[in-house]
């Protein structure tokens, strides 16, 4: 069964046809510049260009980089502060009349890795968390998504905890992956302090090494690298879409 995902981000837009069975991509993505200033209509024309490119004709899954209730945008991380407030899925529709199924990023690249990946067939609590240019996070109890969960704003010794442990403070401040390794170990103890978690998935491109810096951590929970790497997005949103999940 073939699905189509496209995933928002603040420096690129990109799409796929989806095998859903198999959990990966179709063929070869798509991968579109976000214009610049990322507003709203803009990026709805270039998600609709790559729709017609792969002659998709259906509903499709969107992921954006903020939180989604009812289709509505009530955050913007790395794209224009314009879309606050703004209706997402219905702007979408005006461009993509088959239908739209929007969600979070990071909440559709945990779909993805609780269906297809390192999560697949766990029970209990999981935290699938997205180092990037922030720290994005999906929450699943028993396999369902906890939708718009924000734990990289978590205060950690009076900073948000992305200021300090995510991949892009790493790069910025030149850190050794071991120094790294002890902001997100210190970043996961306050978590743990108040969830008791029964797995950790780590995603974005840090999880290429994993190697390097997940074997440091001091952690009660096990914590394992994600699996579908740049992907998940995209798979995650055409599995939202085909399976109605999301906001």
């Amino acid at each position: 069964m073939l699905g189509f995902g496209v995933d928002i981000g603040g420096s690129g837009i990109k799409g796929c046809l989806v095998d859903l069975d198999k959990g990966e991509l179709h063929g070869e993505r798509l991968r579109i510049e976000t214009p610049q200033p990322a507003v709203p209509e803009p990026v709805y024309e270039v998600v609709a260009q790559i729709v017609r490119h792969f002659e998709w004709e259906g509903r499709i899954g969107v992921t954006f980089p903020g939180v989604l209730k009812g289709g509505v945008a009530h955050t913007a991380a790395n794209v224009d502060k314009s879309w606050l407030g703004t209706d997402v899925a219905q702007g979408l529709e005006k461009h993509v009349p088959d239908g739209v199924q929007t969600l979070n990023d990071a909440d559709a690249a945990g779909l993805a890795e609780m269906r297809y990946g390192a999560g697949r067939d766990q029970r209990g609590v999981v935290l699938m968390l997205t180092f990037g240019t922030g720290i994005g996070s999906a929450l699943f109890t028993d396999g369902v998504l906890v939708p718009n969960t924000e734990f990289g704003h978590i205060q950690v010794d009076g900073h948000d905890g992305e200021k300090k442990a995510s991949a892009a403070a790493r790069e910025r401040e030149e850190l050794s992956y071991p120094k790294w390794a002890k902001r997100v170990d210190r970043y996961l103890d306050v978590l743990e302090a108040g969830l008791w978690l029964d797995l950790i998935i780590v995603g974005g491109g840090v999880s290429k090494k994993a190697d390097k810096w997940v074997p440091l951590l001091s952690t009660r929970t096990p914590v394992v690298p994600a699996q579908l790497l740049n992907d998940a997005g995209i798979v995650g949103a055409a599995l939202a879409a085909a399976e109605r999940i999301g906001q």
